[in-house]
C-alpha cells in the first residue's frame, strides 16, 4: 500500500508521501471500516447461500419482477420490454 500511493496520489493530487507505519495505520483503519479481519467471508457466503435459496423459490414472473425492480434501483441494464428488437 505504501509504493501505490506514493507512486499514484502525489503526482495526482499534491499529496505527500507516507512512510511504511503511516501506510500500515491506513490499512487497518480500511479493514475496520471496509471489513477483511476473517470473519466477515461467512457473512458474506451465508447472504449468497440464502439468496440462492430465495431465487430457486421464486416463480419465473417472481424473479422478473425481481429484476425489473434491481434495474429501477441500481439503474444498470435497459427494462427487458426495451432490450427486445
Amino acid at each position: 500500500m505504501l509504493h501505490l500511493w506514493n507512486w499514484l496520489l502525489p503526482p495526482l493530487f499534491g499529496w505527500r508521501l507516507i512512510t511504511f507505519w503511516q501506510a500500515v495505520g491506513i490499512l487497518a483503519l480500511c479493514r475496520i471500516l471496509f471489513g477483511g479481519f476473517g470473519g466477515r467471508g461467512c457473512h458474506r457466503s451465508n447472504w449468497r447461500r440464502r439468496m440462492d435459496d430465495r431465487w430457486e423459490h421464486m416463480t419465473p414472473e417472481e424473479r422478473e419482477n425481481f429484476r425489473q425492480g434491481m434495474r429501477g434501483r441500481c439503474g444498470f441494464g435497459a427494462p427487458a420490454a426495451e432490450a427486445k428488437p
